[in-house]
């Protein structure tokens, strides 16, 4: 938030920054509010290095990320406290642990590993390919993802809050990995089509086993952490297999044309296309680092002027429907209270809760 939105709400504050005046304990409460912090952190004698909680791979240009957002913080913690719950309703009712979490290592090839990822998620390119729509085809991935028990998490905002907007430009996702309730958090906000990969290149994450935030990205270097250049070629190779892309290709084509054939056989950006040409040796590095820096001024250009729908902002998308359903029966059942459950979908009435219920097959 800018000084002078701070000014407007708070023509005061000014003054209380010079120690003129002091505000009242229901006006710090508003500005605790409005910047997103606990009224507590208002006493301190310095403001407190908030640190995430799990590993921070993020870069921009390979430069590293610092001082997290208050809104990636929350989302953070929301989604932990989710994985929480259903960890502890995983062993109430039995579930067993997944397999695929933790199995796959560093020093492995990727192309083996996504091979792997393509067999347990039943990962069919040509139904991918058949969809009609971005929508269509993120939604059956996500769907892919829960059947083998994975929580898949899409959300643009904090919890239902319109205003707290997640910025893509900070971080594009997160991994929580747990034999028993692996989580994967997609930055809504992002175009459709960057949310499959960074999908592809979360659940790389879980498959090492690793919990981490990402700014995950097609770029054949990532960044300086060699998890993230390893998970980052395992979901290159996953939506676009380096063979079956050679099969597809056409000599002489133009780029321009390649690029938009290809983007929408495989639903994925145009970004990854052009990584994935690279890597075929259908473009060589000079033509790569020219089409990769002019596509990345475009794409920036059509996020200014809003582009992207907002196919993905549902409550149901938000908390994944495998976490969704294990809430409402267990609230139903009388074991999670209906305050918690609320917290936690991030609703506020009982309807809404009912309707969840009924999207999920619970309630008739």
């Amino acid at each position: 938030m800018s000084v002078e939105d701070l000014d407007h709400r708070f023509p005061k504050l000014a003054l209380w920054e010079s120690g003129e005046a002091q505000p009242t304990i229901k006006q710090l409460q508003s500005f605790a509010a409005a910047v997103h912090v606990p009224v507590g952190y208002l006493f301190l004698p310095a403001p407190p290095q908030e640190q995430l909680p799990i590993p921070d791979f993020r870069t921009i240009d390979g430069r590293g990320v610092h001082r997290p957002s208050p809104n990636l913080i929350d989302m953070v913690y929301v989604c932990q406290e989710r994985q929480g719950w259903f960890k502890d309703y995983a062993r109430t009712v039995r579930l067993p642990e997944l397999a695929f979490v933790g199995s796959a290592k560093l020093n492995e090839r990727p192309a083996a590993v996504a091979a792997r990822m393509a067999e347990a998620l039943a990962f069919d390119l040509e139904a991918r390919a058949a969809c009609r729509t971005w929508e269509d085809a993120l939604r059956l991935f996500i769907g892919h993802a829960d059947s083998i028990g994975a929580l898949v998490m899409v959300s643009g905002v904090v919890l239902s809050n319109n205003n707290r907007r997640l910025d893509p430009e900070e971080f594009r996702g997160f991994a929580l990995a747990d034999p028993q309730a692996p989580l994967v958090f997609i930055n809504g906000s992002d175009s459709k089509s960057a949310q499959m990969f960074t999908l592809a290149h979360e659940l790389a994450h879980l498959w090492l086993g690793a919990s981490a935030i990402s700014n995950a990205s097609a770029a054949p270097v990532a960044g300086f952490r060699r998890e993230e250049v390893w998970c980052n070629a395992v979901a290159a190779e996953l939506l676009v297999p380096l063979a079956v892309l050679r099969a597809d290709l056409v000599a002489d084509e133009p780029l321009e044309n390649a690029i938009s054939r290809l983007t929408r056989r495989y639903k994925v950006s145009s970004l990854v296309i052009l990584r994935r040409l690279l890597d075929a040796n259908w473009l060589t590095r000079d033509a790569f680092d020219a089409a990769w820096a002019a596509e990345r001024a475009r794409l920036r250009a059509i996020a200014e002027r809003g582009g992207g729908g907002n196919f993905y902002r549902t409550t149901l998308s938000r908390v994944s429907r495998r976490f969704a359903r294990a809430l409402v029966e267990s609230t139903l059942e009388g074991q999670t209270l209906y305050r918690d459950a609320f917290r936690m979908l991030g609703v506020a009435k009982t309807e809404t809760f009912n309707n969840i219920g009924q999207e999920v097959g619970v309630l008739p």
